[in-house]
């Protein structure tokens, strides 16, 4: 196993064989990698078996707490998604791999005559690009197909500067020649470039619109000549659109594959936007007793695009693998909702079909290996109960952490476990105040008070209260539950030990000190480093949160009496932000709107800080 948290011959089990890419998260639950595969189950078994002899990989392998896959239907799919992926998460063992110089993008120039051109490498150039494209073929058969329908010119800037009369491409009916006075108005040009932005976004219909209109209007207008050229465009075009048919042209596509085996459901949701799958994710909903897939799935759909707190993108179908009831009804909510027409289909053949397949075989892969991890907890728990010799199995744990820079921005986590794992609908952030910065025991008093000051349900005390810290923290602990008259909870800190490597923990009781230390492989051990590791990451995801927002927060803020226009004319009169706090009392009144109350109110507030 890369790390005593990730149990890989377990995950391995379950793992398809089939193309697609991988992410690889570290404890704090980051991507650290994101990989592609030809075949999934041989590639990240390679992770994990026999020597390495790349310091790089092992230190990767090392980090390594979780695995999330998606599949595709072929490499060159897995190819785009792991570009795609690289860039949202841009992780650290990546980055000196793969950016934006690995993959072409088709440029559309911010010039007055804009140039259509091949791109690969960082985007410093004025345009709009569209991308990215598999590869340089791709790009260059697109670059090819357009200068057949669209006349906008394709030359190198330094050759259309230099022109004095039109090139060979004009006489091919290729180019429109703007590199010549007289030949063509900006006015038409443009409209050129604007159709090759519509055809690049996969919006053909609108261009094929626009063409006729044009057509029409000028053999209204007998010109002839010019009603011929639209004609022959359009003929090309519609040439182009009988190919991408054949080959299979997919517009703007949801796909849900539905899974559900032993109680537990599983859609995912694979996302297609002209013809390339742009990412995917797995959800995972809380089945009442006796549901039908069709309650499901409708009540999926429902709450995920019918929830007015997220932004989702309009789509213009989406994929089902079986039909809904009221289906009528729910369509008529989403397209009010996102203001366009939208569709439910159900294929039963064809490219629509394919990609249903594929979401389903995404939607078994992480019911399968969402089960096997629970059954891994369980495991666990069982393990946990034996090590602590417990009279009554462990039903719930709750592991405490503390995280700060330097005493400030101070944010403790509570993560809570039950025998399935994770219940994340019950982790709460607490945000510490009133304490001396970089004081973790007073911190921990503070939130255990906080956290435990009401009665709870029986149902809601933990069985066991995990510490992360070492006897300091853990005295905090037994100070405070030394007056609970509820039931008794188990308190143990977790110290890291000298090396703070894991696998070499000691666990302190309470009451007695007594240490435990458990072997590096026992499934307790792992089951405890899981639940610290979890309260660890989510603390620190609280105090980056916090760190930022004070980061983005103005000095000025908070003031009493200084509003959005007062603190915009103290900086824009006085210069900046640093200038308003080494202004005296004196110069904060000759900016307009502060007098003397407000100026020494301010000067008193930023001096205090």
């Amino acid at each position: 196993m890369s790390d005593k948290g990730f149990d890989s011959t377990q995950f391995l089990k379950n793992l398809t064989s089939q193309p697609g890419v991988y992410r690889m998260y570290n404890r704090a639950d980051e991507v650290i990698y994101v990989g592609k595969a030809k075949d999934l189950k041989k590639r990240v078994t390679s992770y994990f078996r026999g020597q390495h002899t790349s310091q790089k990989t092992i230190a990767l392998v090392r980090q390594i707490r979780r695995i999330e896959v998606t599949v595709t239907h072929n490499e060159s799919e897995a190819l785009i998604l792991e570009n795609n992926l690289i860039k949202q998460y841009m992780p650290k063992y990546n980055v000196l791999l793969r950016d934006d110089k690995s993959y072409p993008y088709i440029l559309v120039s911010h010039h007055t005559h804009p140039r259509l051109a091949f791109h690969r490498g960082p985007r410093k150039n004025k345009g709009q690009y569209f991308g990215p494209y598999p590869s340089g073929g791709a790009v260059r058969e697109s670059l090819r197909i357009m200068q057949k329908v669209f006349p906008v010119r394709q030359c190198e800037d330094s050759y259309y500067q230099a022109r004095s009369r039109p090139c060979l491409q004009y006489q091919l009916k290729r180019c429109l020649a703007p590199c010549v006075n007289g030949y063509v108005s900006d006015e038409e040009y443009n409209q050129q470039v604007q159709l090759v932005k519509l055809f690049l976004q996969g919006r053909n219909q609108e261009v094929i619109a626009q063409l006729v209109e044009k057509m029409d209007k000028a053999s209204e207008s007998l010109a002839f000549e010019q009603a011929a050229r639209y004609r022959d465009q359009l003929a090309a075009l519609r040439k182009v659109r009988e190919q991408q048919a054949v080959s299979g042209s997919i517009d703007s596509l949801d796909v849900l594959g539905f899974a559900c085996h032993h109680g537990m459901a599983c859609i995912h949701l694979l996302v297609v936007r002209d013809g390339k799958i742009l990412g995917s994710k797995s959800y995972f909903p809380k089945l009442p007793a006796n549901s039908d897939d069709q309650e499901i799935l409708a009540a999926f759909v429902s709450q995920y695009y019918l929830n007015p707190e997220k932004e989702i993108s309009a789509v213009k179908q989406i994929v089902l693998p079986f039909d809904l009831p009221d289906r009528e009804v729910m369509l008529a909510t989403i397209q009010a909702q996102q203001g366009s027409k939208c569709d439910f289909v159900v294929p039963k053949r064809g490219e629509k079909h394919r990609y249903l397949q594929l979401a389903k075989t995404n939607a078994e892969n992480a019911v399968n290996t969402k089960l096997s991890e629970s059954i891994s907890v369980q495991k666990r728990f069982q393990a946990l109960d034996e090590a602590l010799e417990l009279e009554t199995p462990v039903q719930r744990m709750e592991c405490f952490d503390i995280s700060h820079t330097m005493g400030q921005q101070t944010v403790a986590s509570c993560v809570v476990f039950n025998r399935h794992g994770p219940l994340k609908t019950d982790y709460r952030k607490y945000n510490i105040s009133g304490i001396t910065p970089g004081d973790d025991y007073a911190a921990m008093a503070q939130v255990l008070a906080r956290r435990y000051k009401k009665p709870q349900p029986e149902e809601k005390i933990p069985d066991i209260i995990f510490i992360d810290g070492g006897k300091g923290q853990l005295a905090q602990a037994e100070a405070y539950f030394a007056d609970w008259t509820q039931k008794m909870p188990l308190l143990v800190g977790i110290a890291k030990g000298t090396s703070r490597k894991p696998g070499l923990e000691t666990l302190i009781m309470a009451g007695s000190h007594q240490t435990i230390n458990l072997p590096s492989h026992s499934p307790a051990l792992h089951l405890i480093q899981h639940i610290r590791d979890e309260s660890h990451r989510f603390a620190i995801t609280g105090h980056r949160a916090r760190r930022q927002k004070a980061k983005n927060q103005s000095s000025l803020e908070g003031i009493a009496g200084i509003g959005p226009k007062k603190r915009q004319a103290l900086l824009k009169h006085l210069g900046g932000m640093q200038e308003v706090k080494t202004a005296s009392i004196d110069e904060l009144m000759r900016v307009p709107g502060i007098n003397q109350k407000l100026a020494e109110i301010v000067y008193q507030h930023l001096h205090d800080k």
